[in-house]
């Protein structure tokens, strides 16, 4: 338990540090902004209940309102996937349900798997962070297609980390 805390914690600091300094900076025509802390959400075990889960994705909502100075648009889209991805994980459950110990990764349950259930997550935070961020309907049709294009983008980014970096 001490060692996968210590794991989470050292992971949260590695993607809050990435986003902050390096994918903040990434825009490509003011379209594409890729928001990859998103994956510590994703990488959390299968077996966490759900008031932790939903105060570890405040907190990092949180971290990010801070270092970006948007009060509250962060913590709106990590609650609301929080509060999804429980949801997302029962329907995409394998028939024998998830081995015990394993975690939502590439490696345990697949590409397909990985993809569908990543997907569906970013696009949650990436849909709620852009429209609470712009907060009007007029630009409906060009923040969903912002939202989108960023989702597919943060998607690649965490898909090739799965193959680099969160091996077994």
């Amino acid at each position: 338990m001490i060692k996968n805390f210590f794991k989470d914690s050292i992971v949260f600091i590695i993607l809050i540090s990435l986003q902050i300094l390096i994918f903040n900076n990434i825009q490509f025509s003011g379209l594409i902004n890729p928001y990859i802390y998103i994956l510590f959400i994703i990488l959390l075990p299968f077996e966490l209940a759900g008031g932790l889960l939903l105060l570890l994705a405040f907190f990092t909502g949180l971290t990010m309102d801070l270092f970006m100075n948007t009060p509250g648009v962060h913590v709106m889209a990590c609650l609301v996937a929080a509060f999804f991805r429980p949801r997302i994980l029962d329907a995409l459950s394998p028939r024998d349900g998830y081995e015990t110990g394993s975690k939502p990764r590439i490696h345990y349950y697949g590409m397909l798997w990985f993809l569908k259930y990543a997907f569906l997550i970013i696009t949650i935070h990436h849909i709620v962070l852009f429209y609470t961020e712009i907060f009007r309907w007029s630009d409906f049709f060009i923040t969903l297609f912002r939202a989108l294009l960023s989702s597919v983008f943060t998607l690649i980014i965490i898909i090739i980390s799965q193959y680099f970096v969160f091996r077994r």
